[in-house]
């Protein structure tokens, strides 16, 4: 029981901590938000409408929409990718701050139910 206590508070709660740092460096090397910022209004798939050297105005015009058009689907895009990006890592921050705090508390919850079984707290 000492080394799983001795571990527990040591080596195992470090682990942990790695692990979580971990998880967030993961999840943000998942979402590159800040990739994602720096090519905002970059086009859809980068999808090009092609060049304009000898073509029509018409033709040009078309081109300068397609292109407009493209824009502005890929910052749509982006803008729900970098919300969803940003729920999901504050989520497992907040999610993983909680067990960190809660860690040193969790082999005495096993005593706590003893002691409140025996003085009959029910729940």
């Amino acid at each position: 029981m000492f080394n799983l206590l001795s571990w527990w508070y040591s080596a195992g709660w470090a682990d942990f901590l790695h692990r979580s740092g971990a998880t967030l460096a993961n999840l943000m090397d998942f979402f590159s938000i800040d990739l994602l910022f720096k090519t905002l209004f970059s086009p859809f798939r980068q999808i090009s409408a092609g060049s304009a050297k000898s073509a029509s105005l018409d033709v040009k015009f078309r081109m300068f929409i397609d292109r407009l058009v493209s824009r502005f689907i890929g910052a749509i895009v982006r803008t729900f990718v970098i919300i969803a990006g940003i729920l999901c890592i504050g989520v497992v921050a907040i999610i993983n701050l909680a067990f960190i705090i809660l860690w040193p508390a969790l082999p005495l919850l096993p005593v706590a139910g003893i002691i409140l079984t025996i003085l009959g707290v029910a729940f």
